[in-house]
Formats: C-alpha cells, sequence, structure tokens
C-alpha cells in the first residue's frame, strides 16, 4: 500500500479522469471515448509504472475505488458536460495538476519498496506523464512530453525531486512534502506558460566542440 493518504491517491485519479474528460468532449467522442480515456488519465500512469516496478499489486485492480471512481467520472462527464465547458482553461490545469498528484503517487511508491533514488524519480515521472502520453497515442497525437512545449515532463521531474528530498533524504511530513512537489510542478509549468520558455527541439554542439578541440591541439602543438 501506498504510504500517502488514500484521499490524496484518489485525487489524482479523479483529477487524471477529469482530464481525459475534457479530452474526450474536445473530440466528441461517445460515452465508451469517455470512460475510455477516464481510464487513460486516471491510471495509466499507475498501470506503466507498476508493470515497471513488479512489486507489490496494481493498483488499479488492489483498490476498490479506483476504477468505480474512474467509470462515475466519465459517465458524468459525458450526461453533464455543461460543467466542464463553463472552464475554457481548464483542461491545462487539470493536465499539470493530475500530473503533480500522480507525481507524488508514484515516487512515494516507489520509495516504498526501497528503489534507488534515481528509480524513484523516474516511477514519479512515469506515473506523472504515463496516463497523459497514452491518451495521445490513443488519440493518434504525438505525446506533448516529446512535443516542443512549455514545462511538462520538466516540471515533473521537479516535482519529483522535490518529493524525493523532503520526505526520503529530509524526512519531512508527507503532506507537507507532497504540497511542496506539487506546487512546485504547477509552479514550473505556469512560470514556462507565463514566460514562454521552452526546451530547443535540437542544438548541435559538434562545431563547438570541433573547435574546442582544434585549438587544444593547436595550443599543445605550439607548447612542444
Amino acid at each position: 500500500m501506498l504510504h500517502i493518504p488514500i484521499w490524496l491517491d484518489l485525487a489524482a485519479v479523479i483529477v487524471g479522469a477529469l482530464a481525459g474528460v475534457w479530452s474526450a468532449q474536445e473530440r466528441k467522442l461517445d460515452l465508451v471515448g469517455y470512460i475510455g480515456l477516464s481510464f487513460l488519465c486516471g491510471l495509466g500512469g499507475g498501470l506503466i509504472r507498476d508493470m515497471a516496478m513488479q512489486v507489490g499489486s496494481v493498483y488499479m485492480l488492489q483498490s476498490p475505488y479506483a476504477i468505480p471512481f474512474v467509470v462515475a467520472t466519465g459517465v458524468i462527464g459525458y450526461f453533464f458536460p455543461q460543467i466542464i465547458k463553463r472552464f475554457p482553461n481548464l483542461l491545462d490545469w487539470l493536465d499539470i495538476l493530475s500530473v503533480g498528484l500522480f507525481v507524488v503517487a508514484g515516487t512515494d511508491k516507489a520509495i516504498h519498496y526501497n528503489l534507488y533514488p534515481m528509480a524513484c524519480m523516474l516511477m514519479g515521472v512515469v506515473t506523472g506523464v504515463g496516463g497523459g502520453m497514452m491518451r495521445d497515442v490513443f488519440l493518434g497525437d504525438t505525446p506533448r512530453i516529446f512535443q516542443r512545449s512549455n514545462f511538462y515532463a520538466v516540471a515533473a521531474i521537479g516535482g519529483a525531486i522535490v518529493y524525493y528530498s523532503l520526505t526520503h533524504v529530509s524526512h519531512y511530513n508527507l503532506e507537507i512534502s507532497a504540497a511542496a512537489s506539487i506546487f512546485v510542478t504547477l509552479g514550473l509549468r505556469r512560470l514556462s506558460l507565463r514566460y514562454n520558455v521552452t526546451l530547443p527541439t535540437e542544438m548541435d554542439l559538434t562545431p563547438k566542440v570541433a573547435a574546442g578541440a582544434k585549438k587544444i591541439k593547436e595550443k599543445t602543438r605550439r607548447n612542444k
């Protein structure tokens, strides 16, 4: 079982499912599409994490609440779409909030099973972005984490580092650590949107390295 409170874990699932509902609404899908995207966004990242870790149980099969909550979110979103349509900018907030919540859940589970630090943070990132990645693949889009865009995976990495550092290194209270991790994840994302900070699509250092090597070679030759 996870160390984090069950309400926080379920909050991650519901917020992730809401992000799936919003995507289904944008694509004008049927009820099956709503429920399917709710599953992918609400439980997909945790499923990838559990398959990768291969320790403990699969969360979505163990929890008596996860699947019913995801189905209920998809059904309610399908029959009451106006609730979401009132908030046109909701998707971006739901998406990154679910990432922050899932980063906490994934990192926490990896810590619980005594994985190495890098593995713990990797599991946090995978849990955070896995559901959105599966959603994009199923919809035929290039996953957002692979596109040149404002911080998404970078925000998840920042949140995972903060949670691991505060809980496992500094031994802070879990709730405080979770809040700090989510704040950092949201903060990095919002700052990158506000100031339009993106990672470059490509960076070729070959000319600079070659020029530096040439200078060193010439300097060495003169000193002989």
